[in-house]
């Protein structure tokens, strides 16, 4: 994804001549999303909160309420046919998975509740296991709270020291400060692939190779990518990153809540402790020892989300579909478009700025409370999302409590942008 603002600055600078960049879309799948052909009140969806969470082709919907009607039963405990076509559809999509982040073996999909999970396991297995007092965890200053919570009550249970990346203002991390921050002491690095508060894509790959030439002994620190914003949005290859783990959600690539996905070279999980006890975790119990299981079933305890597994499989198939290059320049265009139009809406401040961005657009509007944006573009038939983004030291550093947040999808096209616009000059006009 490239930078949008290039066209939309020169125009507010009076150097270009059209009033905004013309948006030719290069996909029409509004027609395969349900809710999305819907009226409500009256008025057709604008939905533009696909960061919060994406809709639903009906083909997802079809496979898991298929497989709840014909085929339903549990995985990995059945001999009866049920069970087993349960189980090769369960592990047919950790197949899935790992042919779509190009990962080595299926046996470093971990499935999880979504990334938040992913990043608890990894803090509390990994964290737990392996950081002493002293040692350093690096954060950067835009991190979602899912990506800060469980370092720092990891870190207070070992005794480490959480530092952090700045930003600059137009919210790109500062590789020179990062570069400082790296020493003997730095055990974990863990960063968004795209800040969900501001659309910035961070230079993963560059922020994993400095860190593994870092840590205790010059043997390498291990990153965690937070990636619940880059999974749909571009193609991720965790192994041309180097990405020591990988996470995401499947509610945010188009499958159902529930299902989440952490990603770990093999070899690391294998030296880590489970997350959690039950069953399916284990190869014998008995009350004077238990022995686990290898990964990734070791960190799989319980009767899993089957039918949201499948769910997630549907989604990637539709990913593939559709195509991640074409969404990525659709989203580009989408982008492009969106910082344009905005900038012609009085008194309206983007927040985020960043030379490489994603389909996200965060903005203040000058007298006018966040939530009160959101409440009255509803009226429009416009769902946006308005709040701290679940990210409130980005909000500290841009000075601001919360903001309004756009953010697209390969369903929206130009009409959802201009009916934004079209809005937020409508709630300026109210409040002036």
């Amino acid at each position: 994804m490239a930078n949008p603002t290039d066209t939309a600055a020169a125009r507010s600078s009076g150097t270009a001549g059209p009033s905004k960049p013309v948006f030719k879309p290069i996909l029409d799948i509004k027609k395969d999303f349900p809710v999305l052909n819907r009226e409500f009140g009256g008025l057709p969806l604008h939905y533009l909160d696909s960061a919060a969470t994406t809709q639903k082709p009906l083909a997802v919907i079809e496979a898991m309420d298929t497989f709840y009607r014909e085929s339903y039963g549990t995985v990995r405990r059945g001999v009866y046919r049920l069970s087993e076509k349960a189980t090769a559809g369960f592990e047919g999509t950790r197949k899935k998975v790992a042919a779509l982040i190009n990962a080595a073996s299926e046996k470093e999909i971990i499935y999880t509740s979504g990334t938040t999970q992913s990043i608890n396991l990894v803090a509390y297995s990994y964290g737990r296991k392996f950081l002493k007092a002293g040692d350093e965890i690096i954060l950067s200053q835009i991190e979602h709270h899912a990506n800060i919570v469980p370092w720092q009550i990891v870190a207070e249970m070992t005794g480490a020291v959480i530092r952090t990346i700045p930003v600059d203002d137009t919210g790109t991390l500062i590789l020179e400060e990062y570069k400082k921050l790296l020493g003997e002491k730095t055990r974990i690095v863990a960063v968004n692939h795209i800040s969900n508060a501001l659309g910035t894509i961070n230079p993963v790959k560059e922020i994993i190779r400095l860190a593994h030439l870092a840590g205790p002994g010059g043997k390498g620190a291990v990153v965690l990518v937070d990636g619940a914003q880059s999974i749909s949005h571009m193609t991720v290859d965790v192994r041309d990153l180097d990405a020591d783990f990988y996470a995401f959600s499947g509610h945010k690539m188009f499958g159902p809540t529930g299902i989440g996905i952490l990603y770990g070279k093999f070899a690391i999980l294998d030296s880590m402790p489970p997350y959690q006890g039950g069953g399916d975790m284990i190869m014998k119990v008995t009350f004077a020892k238990t022995t686990y299981q290898a990964p990734p079933h070791r960190f799989e305890a319980g009767t899993p989300a089957i039918v949201e597994v499948l769910g997630l499989g549907a989604a990637i198939d539709y990913l593939k579909q559709v195509g991640l290059d074409k969404i990525a320049a659709h989203e580009a265009g989408l982008l492009e478009y969106g910082t344009a139009v905005l900038r012609d809406v009085p008194g309206l401040r983007l927040i985020g700025t960043a030379a490489e961005k994603g389909s996200i657009l965060s903005f203040t509007l000058e007298g006018v409370h966040p939530h009160d944006i959101g409440t009255l573009l509803d009226e429009d038939g416009i769902a946006i999302r308005a709040g701290h983004h679940c990210a409130q030291p980005t909000m500290d550093r841009f000075g601001v409590p919360a903001t309004a947040r756009a953010s697209m999808g390969p369903y929206n096209d130009a009409s959802d942008l201009d009916a934004l616009a079209k809005g937020l000059k409508r709630i300026g006009e109210m409040f002036r």
